[in-house]
């Protein structure tokens, strides 16, 4: 996320109640979680086995819990949490603004889009031209929507990403700031929930048709021109190239790529990122042709035992 105007060094630490190191005016221009970061943003760690990660990235500025030498370029901001620090940044920039009526009037809605009963459309939302909204829908605050877009009954758009630290007291939740991006030509099936990013974008590529019941977690970069089945999970800060083909109650676990291409027939489960351009089945998945050869000699172990 970009905050609405940069920040210095200075007045951040002095909102975070926190130690710096670095010109007090060093500019900040975003604040972005260790994934999503680039050159001018603010990220947080706070576990050792991660500060080598946080320090070498592309971040200007690291809120981190000890004191460490600041690489060059960078700046370091000192805090006992900075979990706490980085989402209370997250909250004054990017607050929760409750709604006064089902279509927000800040939000905007392009020529020739019909929106059904019973649709909620949040504040700075954008949908482009020749839409259609079916009833129900829910598109939360700052989600786009390009032109030619149908979305069926009861979806929701926009929703926090699923992106809690554990703590011995419970869980505490990292405050979502990013957006969902729905480019032009998609088609989204009845009672599907595409979350947002926790500081950039989920994005849905143009041309891409969900069935229903397709859910989609935060940060994930589907492609152009994919079509994904029924009952399919994809976790977050995945990225599904253009034209994969998935079939239904597909689960698909974090940080993977699908090449370009990939066909992965129903029921199947994806442990690693799979090369484009082949069909996979099964759980784990694998190429398509080995699984059923697999397959076709586990029905004969039976035989086979029967004659030793």
């Amino acid at each position: 996320m970009q905050f609405p105007s940069p920040l210095t060094l200075e007045e951040t630490a002095r909102f975070i109640n926190a130690k710096f190191i670095g010109d007090a005016d060093f500019t900040i221009t975003g604040i972005n979680e260790i994934h999503m970061v680039s050159t001018g943003d603010i990220t947080f760690v706070d576990h050792p086995k991660y500060y080598n990660q946080a320090l070498s990235s592309k971040a200007s500025v690291v809120i981190i819990n000890q004191e460490v030498d600041c690489p060059i370029g960078k700046s370091l901001l000192y805090h006992n949490d900075p979990f706490a620090a980085y989402t209370s940044l997250v909250r004054k920039f990017m607050p929760f603004v409750a709604s006064t009526a089902s279509v927000s009037p800040t939000a905007k809605i392009g020529e020739g889009t019909v929106i059904q009963p019973g649709v909620f459309i949040g504040n700075q939302a954008e949908i482009g031209k020749n839409c259609i909204i079916h009833s129900n829908v829910s598109i939360y605050d700052y989600t786009l929507i390009g032109d030619n877009v149908v979305i069926h009954a009861n979806s929701v758009l926009g929703a926090d990403a699923y992106y809690f630290q554990r703590k011995p007291e419970g869980y505490r939740k990292l405050e979502s700031c990013g957006r969902v991006v729905i480019q032009d030509n998609v088609e989204i099936g009845a009672l599907c929930s595409i979350d947002r990013g926790v500081s950039g974008d989920t994005v849905v590529g143009k041309g891409t048709k969900f069935d229903n019941h397709v859910q989609v977690g935060h940060d994930t970069k589907i492609g152009s021109n994919c079509l994904i089945g029924a009952h399919t999970a994809i976790a977050g800060v995945t990225c599904i190239e253009d034209d994969v083909i998935i079939w239904a109650k597909v689960a698909i676990n974090k940080d993977l790529v699908i090449g370009k291409g990939a066909i992965i027939l129903a029921t199947s489960a994806i442990d690693k990122s799979l090369p484009g351009g082949i069909t996979y089945f099964g759980s784990p998945a694998i190429e398509a042709r080995k699984k059923w050869k697999e397959l076709v000699m586990l029905r004969r172990l039976p035989e086979l035992y029967s004659k030793l």
